[in-house]
């Protein structure tokens, strides 16, 4: 094989790495604003898809981090090649694709650097990995992110409930957090733009050097900077809806002020690290701030058991995508064929997952069941008065899509109604008495 068409094939899988690195990780910034009702789904995506093309065109320090730190480059140029680089990117999209399947929010991100150092070992031994990088810009962000994101977002929670109470039995004024959402979570994709389509950025430019066909040491071309925004802002746009439905109701119900403070955490914790050419996942940033939030706002519940299964994903993310491109690398070893063999157990694999994921479809209609969002999006109770704030329709009542709020009026009226048939079971007894 030419070694033209393996660059050509590394830099094709790079941008559908990209693509699928787009769904996996649309949840980070619309799962929370689709949750509470503050955007319609498809619109949701659609905006996330036009800011994450915008942001990628923002900032290279990330895509440095890749091409010219995490993959050690000697005198007589990189320890990796071009066909290592297409194996660790087998590597990388499979897990992607296994834990989307599932559901699982995992980290795109350390799934390209697994494939990448399980890849590289192989093809030129552990002095090819740069250790002092991996600890420095992947692993101590990795453990220090969420929890960074989630001690922030929880504050923010606790500061938007305190200052939004009220006792006089008037509106909180809570339910106007919707709109702040819309800028919050427009921030987050802005910002996932900046950190995300870099690392696919980097992953071109490293073959490039490999292949000499760039000086080491440079930053992408305009050409690479603009082929990745694209991909990924495709891959935003078409959804991503399984990992929506676990980032907006499987972790805890989120409230219009809960997910602004989420998302503001988020979109704080993604831009300084960006700044700073951390290739920090956004996955494990979001969920961190979800979980903060829960944990903020009195009366909200965390499904803890749906966080040790995100944890697990997190764990197991960058050994196991090491491993699968370690197995694509030996494969590769053989020549010709084993670039083959690579090439079309990918392609089957990718076949597979989506005709599996067919049996139980999840799309915009069904991502987040519609008690969820109408409950979120109703407005909340005050303390006195124990009023809720009607929403105004056609006909003066509450929609008929909106379940939870009906049962929720039904509750204020029955209860009113017992109330006063107490006490006029009371009046009737002091009046037999007298």
């Amino acid at each position: 094989m030419e070694f033209t068409l393996i660059v050509l094939l590394v830099i094709a899988l790079a941008l559908f790495f990209d693509f699928t690195n787009g769904f996996h990780d649309t949840a980070n910034a619309m799962a929370t604003p689709i949750a509470t009702g503050a955007l319609k789904p498809k619109t949701a995506v659609l905006l996330a898809a036009v800011l994450n093309l915008v942001g990628a065109f923002l900032s290279t320090e990330v895509a440095r981090t890749i091409s010219d730190g995490l993959i050690n480059e000697g005198d007589g140029g990189v320890l990796i090649t071009p066909e290592m680089i297409f194996a660790g990117l087998i590597g990388a999209i499979v897990w992607n694709l296994v834990t989307w399947l599932y559901g699982l929010p995992s980290s795109s991100s350390h799934a390209l650097f697994g494939g990448l150092i399980g890849a590289a070992i192989v093809g030129a031994g552990f002095q090819a990995i740069n250790g002092g990088v991996f600890l420095s810009k992947i692993i101590l962000p990795m453990l220090a992110a969420p929890l960074t994101a989630g001690l922030v977002a929880f504050t923010a929670t606790k500061i938007a409930y305190s200052i939004t109470r009220r006792h006089d039995g008037k509106k909180d004024g809570r339910g106007r957090f919707r709109y702040a959402q819309i800028a919050s979570s427009s921030l987050i994709a802005l910002a996932h733009g900046t950190n995300d389509a870099q690392k696919t950025m980097g992953v071109i430019t490293l073959t490039l050097v490999a292949a000499n066909l760039q000086e080491p040491g440079t930053g992408p071309h305009f050409w690479v900077i603009a082929s990745c925004a694209f991909a990924i802002a495709l891959g935003t746009y078409s959804g991503g809806w399984r990992i929506i439905r676990t980032l907006g109701a499987g972790l805890t119900q989120v409230k219009p002020a809960q997910g602004f403070a989420a998302e503001t955490s988020t979109a704080a914790t993604i831009l300084a690290s960006s700044h700073l050419g951390f290739a920090l996942s956004t996955t494990q940033v979001a969920s961190g701030s979800v979980i903060g939030s829960g944990l903020g706002r009195r009366g909200s519940s965390v499904r803890w058991r749906a966080v040790g299964r995100i944890s697990l994903g997190w764990l197991f993310t960058l050994p196991a995508s090491a491993a699968v491109g370690a197995i694509a690398a030996l494969v590769a070893h053989i020549g010709f064929w084993g670039i083959i063999a690579n090439a079309v157990f990918g392609l089957g694999f990718i076949l597979f997952i989506f005709w599996r994921s067919q049996r139980n479809k999840v799309d915009s209609s069904n991502a987040i069941p519609v008690p969820d969002v109408a409950e979120s999006g109703y407005a909340v109770r005050v303390r006195k008065g124990k009023k809720i704030r009607k929403v105004k329709t056609e006909t003066g009542t509450v929609p008929p899509l909106t379940p939870v709020a009906q049962s929720a009026v039904r509750d204020d009226e029955a209860a009113r109604a017992a109330r006063e048939a107490e006490r006029e079971s009371g009046s009737t007894g002091e009046g037999s008495a007298r």
